[in-house]
């Protein structure tokens, strides 16, 4: 049989069906995780059947959750029906150094569903809809009435920052540097890497209690412990840490009062000279823009945030009291805003 060969009209319209379908794509990819196929799949071919037995499914329906997951480019079927992992699909289990199944969980979780049939609502007040279903704030409502959901977003983050910390440390200056500060930095991935890439530094990790009482145990208790303060605390409240360079990765990303607020207070606490890096991906300087922007409208629909372009993230440093210094790149999704602490407040 001929292969289909689509019309330029059609394949507009195929090009709109797929993007309509995109919740289908979140749903098929959390369904492996939580069956345990990407466990079981290996890099020789097996059949629906025999992986259906291992994952305890009808194999039937296993084979067409495995036609839907191939389809999208995940895992590789044979010419003989058979399926093997590939490199898109390896990513899908724990074990693998890059992997994103927490991430891939995260963005699939229940808590998120409601939100996005409200989104027409977000985009005309510019308002988050995630307190007006639950009733609080997303980060208050999952440390407070869904732990295991704030666990979740937890190891997803440390997965998101496996791909990108060691590169950034790579391309921090820490020349000058005698403690760094890393700022809501959840459980200090990035600063255990920086601390295990430069030993002369000492580091300060802070976050909200319940997220640093998480923090990695090689900060906690392991070699890096007796170089390393871990502090709890709202930094939207007060940042009461003195350091020399202070990094907010990924932080400033909620409502504009919010992200004044802590960088006014890490400007309150900081020496003159101190330099303050914001590190996310920026809108302007993007190499994925189909994951910043939806990011972008997650934010909008939790909390009123955003993603930045880097005129406005020179912006809040102006507002903040802070000497916008320039912007560049880390080699990964993410870049470098960095301003200095002057040397009298404005």
């Amino acid at each position: 049989m001929d292969e289909f060969v689509l019309s330029p009209e059609l394949q507009a319209v195929q090009k709109i069906k797929e993007c309509a379908w995109g919740m289908v794509s979140t749903s098929v990819l959390v369904a492996a995780i939580r069956l345990g196929l990407p466990d079981v799949v290996g890099d020789e071919p097996a059949t629906a059947e025999a992986l259906a037995n291992k994952v305890g499914a009808e194999p039937e329906t296993l084979g067409r959750l495995l036609d839907a997951l191939q389809s999208r480019g995940v895992f590789t079927r044979t010419p003989d029906g058979r399926y093997r992992h590939n490199e898109v699909s390896r990513l899908l289990r724990d074990d693998d150094p890059n992997s994103v199944s927490y991430l891939v969980q995260w963005i699939g979780h229940p808590l998120l569903w409601p939100l996005w049939p409200r989104l027409d609502e977000s985009i005309r007040t510019g308002e988050a809809v995630f307190p007006q279903i639950y009733g609080k704030h997303v980060f208050d409502y999952i440390h407070q009435d869904d732990p295991a959901a704030g666990m979740l977003l937890s190891r997803g983050m440390n997965q998101a920052s496996n791909h990108t910390s060691a590169a950034v440390a790579r391309s921090l200056d820490l020349s000058d540097a005698r403690v760094v500060a890393d700022i809501a930095g959840g459980q200090g991935h990035l600063l255990k890497t920086i601390l295990e890439q430069y030993p002369e530094i000492r580091g300060v990790l802070f976050d909200l209690p319940p997220v640093v009482a998480g923090a990695h145990a090689d900060l906690r208790t392991g070699p890096l412990a007796d170089r390393v303060e871990i502090l709890g605390g709202d930094c939207r409240a007060e940042v009461p840490v003195v350091a020399d360079v202070y990094l907010l990765k990924n932080v400033l990303e909620w409502d504009d009062d919010s992200s004044i607020a802590t960088l006014r207070n890490v400007a309150t606490s900081a020496r003159p000279g101190a330099r303050v890096l914001v590190i996310q991906t920026l809108a302007d300087h993007n190499p994925e823009p189909q994951v910043t922007t939806a990011l972008d409208l997650l934010l909008l629909l939790n909390g009123a945030g955003h993603k930045h372009t880097s005129a406005q993230v020179r912006g809040l440093f102006e507002r903040s009291g802070l000497s916008f210094v320039g912007v560049r790149p880390t080699g990964t999704f993410l870049s470098f805003v960095e301003a200095v602490v002057p040397d009298a407040p404005r």
